[in-house]
């Protein structure tokens, strides 16, 4: 092994603006195990009728493939960074690919619903430890330096699970059994795996030097909190209601233990699951509030446009898919400038950019009829993909603006677990909006009508963002450490 390998990358002085090799190699070796955990998602939730029909299930039942995974997904995101400390980030990294690759063969080989249900539950608390885990990897590694183009290969997996999950998802279903949709993972956690033992630095923990407790207390709070929360607000999606016990229990239990854990994080001088008080800097409390934003209008709309495409203008879930690839497209092409730019002028101007684009580009979709022009909404969805990519970039990665290293992994935990709560809340409210929209319509030009009103709240929910984004940081000449509040 060489030294480069084992004691991280160093940063090449001749060029500030130069992304290191060794980042780039550890980026590259990440994308890989992430896919996995993307791909998966995307995939499964195009296969919830067919898995119905071959395990003999109802569609009830069925859903908590997806549900189950989600949930055990959130609730074991808090855990990433007390296990990072406690483990190492390489070790972790490959025990997590190594549970999630687990998973996989298990759900291929599952006999029945409640067995592919557990097992997927095995897949989400290995792919929800990974995700903040990505970020917090490559970001200490850049040492604070090029955090928008380090953001920008890190949300590499995000942009392309939505453009080829679905129609991965849609060829292995046309082409081959259900099986075959957790077959799939085991080359990228295979390759993902050597990758990770041959280029990730081993960070293991000095064996004299005490080793980092777990919070227990706030385990018990925060985790299934996060849990319940989205557990509630997907019962609102799925047509209870706010008022509806089946949500509002879930939903008022969820927010009694976040705010339960925040007080008794604030009792704690070190050593909470979470360090919550890291909201006391500005650039951290305005990126959580702005990925909660981008979260809505990125997972809202995602749950939008292919039902319009399937409801109203006939297309399967194969058809929808393809639809949507020019937003895919745009947000894979907007990373490297959105980067480049995050690091030349400061993530506040590129943010008030990218979420004013994507209010703009979502507003054609408020006035959408049976007959719309496809041309004309794939034009939108590229410059709408376009804004979303650098709508994600920017605020997230003015989140480690300044922070120490020990800061890192909190910071990623923060902006994920808000980004996943603003997507289920965003997923809820405009399932709701639909709902009541569209109530009893049947026929494509009336269904229509309500994707548009849904669509117009998306726009209002993406347009509160903007202002917002003045408080991000600035140019970066402008500011040396992190903002705080007063």
């Amino acid at each position: 092994m060489s030294a480069s390998h084992r004691s991280g990358p160093v940063h090449a002085a001749a060029d500030p603006d130069r992304v290191d090799p060794a980042v780039w190699r550890m980026a590259i070796t990440l994308i890989v195990g992430a896919l996995a955990v993307v791909f998966d998602t995307t995939i499964v939730s195009v296969a919830l009728d067919d898995l119905s029909r071959e395990l003999d299930a109802p569609l009830s039942t069925v859903q908590w493939v997806s549900t189950g995974y989600l949930l055990a997904v959130f609730a074991s995101i808090p855990l990433a960074g007390w296990a990072q400390s406690r483990f190492g980030g390489r070790r972790l990294w490959i025990a997590t690919l190594g549970g999630f690759l687990l998973g996989s063969v298990l759900s291929a080989l599952a006999w029945n619903a409640a067995g592919l249900i557990a097992f997927r539950v095995v897949q989400g608390i290995a792919g929800g430890t990974m995700m903040p885990l990505t970020a917090t990897l490559l970001m200490q590694a850049a040492k604070g330096r090029n955090t928008g183009k380090v953001m920008a290969i890190i949300t590499v997996p995000t942009a392309l699970g939505p453009i080829l999950g679905p129609v991965l998802g849609g060829l292995i279903l046309h082409l081959a059994d259900w099986r075959w949709m957790f077959f799939v993972n085991i080359p990228f956690c295979v390759v993902g795996g050597c990758l990770a033992w041959r280029n990730l630095p081993d960070d293991r923990p000095v064996p004299d030097r005490p080793r980092a407790r777990l919070d227990v207390v706030g385990l018990l709070l925060l985790c299934p909190g996060v849990a319940v929360l989205i557990h509630g607000l997907t019962q609102v999606g799925d047509s209870a209601g706010l008022t509806d016990v089946r949500a509002l229990v879930p939903l008022c239990g969820g927010l009694a233990l976040i705010g339960g854990f925040a007080a008794w994080a604030l009792t704690r001088a070190t050593g909470a699951l979470v360090d919550v008080r890291l909201f006391r800097h500005r650039a951290v409390a305005s990126s959580a509030t702005l990925v909660f934003l981008g979260g809505i209008s990125l997972y809202g709309s995602m749950m939008l446009l292919p039902l319009y495409f399937q409801q109203v203008r006939g297309e399967n879930a194969l058809g929808a898919g393809l639809l949507l690839i020019p937003q895919g497209v745009g947000a894979l092409l907007a990373r490297g400038l959105a980067g480049t730019y995050t690091d030349r002028v400061g993530p506040r101007r590129v943010a008030l950019a990218a979420f004013a684009f994507v209010t703009a580009a979502t507003v054609p979709f408020a006035f959408v009829t049976a007959g719309t022009s496809e041309i004309l909404l794939m034009a939108a969805l590229f410059v709408r993909g376009v804004g979303l990519g650098a709508a994600m970039i920017a605020p997230m990665g003015a989140a480690y603006a300044g922070l120490e290293h020990g800061e890192i992994p909190d910071a990623s935990i923060i902006t994920r677990v808000a980004q996943q709560l603003g997507g289920s809340l965003g997923i809820a409210v405009l399932a709701v909006v639909l709902q009541h929209a569209a109530g009893d319509a049947h026929t494509p030009d009336a269904l229509a009508g309500g994707f548009g009103a849904a669509f117009w709240w998306s726009v209002a929910l993406t347009a509160a963002a903007v202002p917002l984004c003045l408080l991000l940081p600035g140019p970066p000449g402008r500011r040396a450490g992190p903002r705080k509040w007063s």
